[in-house]
């Protein structure tokens, strides 16, 4: 059941009270949204780290999780840190050049410290990329830097997971971005965090709760793809 951020006896924050046996003025709702979007991260978090076939996004982004940035002449170097509407980019999952149509050619993703690359010449010479190195958190380097030609030819697009659409003490309306199966878990962990500040009684038992609610985000992302035939696999053994 989808569960709403505040409504009429029925949302996070009236659920989340009601647990505690606290008010509004004893328990503002912008703590609430601090709690619930505590939680986001943990789930979002999760989501991200479980399966990496599944790249999840928050329900609630009105864009898609991909961009595009100018290629720039002779420079290898590109930072990806916040999508267009200002969201942080949590991972880099993809980048691509893509032409005035629309085609996309996707560049490899490698590692220069292998001993196949030339680490003094990866990123330095010009020509048209094929491939980049993650030299940090979402900054990259295109094995070559671009061309003139390139410039004009090519944008650079990339693919990528961010945080979460995060609750504001005014939001109603708004429901998590996650499967309303997993929205239960809003309300026991601001509840819980209610108890936990003012020591009340009944911590234990929503400590208890929280768990159950932690485990069901644990097996709930365990396996999504249902429609996926799971198959076994061997690994090649090098005997070099």
């Amino acid at each position: 059941m989808s569960i709403q951020f505040s409504a009429t006896n029925a949302g996070i924050c009236e659920q989340a009270r009601s647990l505690a046996g606290v008010d509004a003025t004893q328990w503002p709702t912008q703590k609430i949204a601090n709690s619930a979007n505590n939680w986001l991260d943990f789930v979002a978090g999760y989501a991200i780290g479980a399966d990496k076939r599944f790249q999840w996004d928050d329900t609630n982004h009105t864009k898609l999780p991909e961009g595009t940035t100018d290629l720039v002449a002779n420079q290898s170097a590109y930072s990806f840190l916040t999508d267009e509407q200002g969201n942080n980019i949590v991972t880099l999952i993809g980048l691509s050049l893509v032409d005035a149509n629309g085609l996309e050619f996707p560049l490899d993703l490698v590692d220069r410290s292998d001993p196949s690359y030339d680490l003094a010449s990866f990123g330095n010479n010009s020509g048209t990329p094929q491939s980049y190195d993650k030299i940090a958190d979402n900054i990259v380097r295109l094995d070559f830097k671009p061309s003139a030609t390139d410039v004009s030819t090519y944008d650079l697009k990339f693919y990528f997971q961010r945080t979460p659409s995060y609750f504001t003490s005014s939001d109603t309306t708004k429901t998590p971005g996650v499967s309303p199966l997993l929205h239960r878990g809003f309300v026991i962990a601001s509840a819980y965090d209610i108890a936990l500040t003012l020591g009340l009684n009944n911590l234990q038992a929503l400590l208890a709760e929280r768990l159950k609610e932690e485990s069901k985000v644990v097996d709930y992302f365990a396996i999504r793809s249902q429609d996926e035939t799971i198959r076994m696999t061997m690994e090649p053994i090098d005997y070099e």
